[in-house]
């Protein structure tokens, strides 16, 4: 089997997905939990999100043949969900209703929908329409790390960062998110225009 590894391929899937995992961002509500839960379970968190994460990954091509989508499509519609948490993050507005009303669970609501959500499953689709599978294998790994870190620290951040620091960090990596969705959309949307012009 033949690896095509690619540091630049890398670093845009873990940018991607730090984006819209936006953990930095999830800190209050993490905060919130922690709270209410008395703690939190940094390493069942962790491992519960990934385990969701790499299972849309490998079966989530499967799920979409069963309902006759092609990765393309699915990918494009992925591509719209990317740019509007783009613009929630920039603009500070609520277009997705937060369902992580739950209490004090590592499972629910932290690892999922807060660190494994709708938003970020639908990237990693979008994702295996334009990168090579193992670089997104280490982007997802890097992105797990740095999940269980804050996890570890939240209280720590949140001191250190301020709530300035980390709306500074929601603007950054929204408008990083609305560039990357728009040559999602660019790219697959040529595929489904070179197949269709193919198949006449």
């Amino acid at each position: 089997m033949n690896f095509n590894f690619s540091i630049q391929e890398i670093a845009s899937v873990t940018l991607t997905l730090f984006a819209v995992i936006d953990i930095l961002g999830s800190i209050p509500i993490i905060i919130n939990i922690k709270a209410k839960a008395g703690q939190i379970e940094s390493e069942k968190a962790t491992l519960a999100a990934g385990l969701i994460m790499f299972v849309f990954l490998f079966l989530g091509d499967t799920i979409l043949r069963l309902f006759g989508i092609d990765l393309s499509s699915f990918a494009i519609a992925g591509a719209i969900i990317l740019f509007l948490l783009g613009m929630e993050m920039l603009l500070g507005i609520h277009i997705f209703k937060s369902s992580s009303t739950s209490n004090s669970m590592s499972i629910v609501p932290l690892a999922f929908p807060i660190i494994a959500g709708a938003g970020t499953m639908t990237t990693l689709s979008s994702l295996r329409a334009a990168y090579e599978l193992p670089n997104i294998i280490i982007g997802v790994l890097v992105n797990l790390l740095f999940v269980y870190v804050v996890l570890k620290n939240t209280q720590w951040i949140e001191d250190k960062i301020g709530e300035g620091g980390i709306e500074v960090l929601r603007k950054i990596f929204g408008m990083i998110l609305v560039a990357i969705a728009i040559k999602l959309f660019k790219d697959n949307f040529l595929v489904i225009v070179k197949t269709f012009h193919e198949s006449m």
